[in-house]
């Protein structure tokens, strides 16, 4: 059966970037995070303490986020590491960063990376 726990849309301001304006300015990104969990035990007991608190998960973002990497790719990856270190019997987490209005020269709307373990 699937069991996913989502988390869309995370709201972030962070210095993330090759460009040294990126990294003095900063900018508007968007995390989703999405948690392959067993939470039957959960659903049954209606116990939070046995399923992925999505409010950990969003401080775990947000801590991530926090820390300045020249690439999102790295900033997707540690956060998926984190989140799985925190809920290890996950059976898949997908991050999905977006950055929005990025430093190209032409119109784009975003750029996003998805790390998935």
């Amino acid at each position: 059966m699937l069991r996913i726990i989502e988390i869309k849309g995370i709201q972030c301001y962070a210095f993330h970037g090759c460009m040294p304006e990126e990294k003095k300015t900063g900018g508007k990104y968007l995390v989703d995070v999405s948690i392959h969990y067993n939470y039957e035990l959960a659903a049954d007991a209606d116990e939070l303490s046995r399923t992925v608190d999505y409010c950990k998960i969003y401080d775990i973002v947000l801590k991530e986020m926090a820390i300045p990497t020249k690439l999102i790719e790295t900033v997707a990856k540690k956060i998926a590491l984190h989140c799985k270190t925190v809920y290890p019997l996950s059976e898949k987490i997908l991050v999905k960063v977006t950055k929005l209005s990025p430093p190209i020269n032409g119109l784009v709307e975003n750029v996003s990376v998805i790390y998935e373990i």
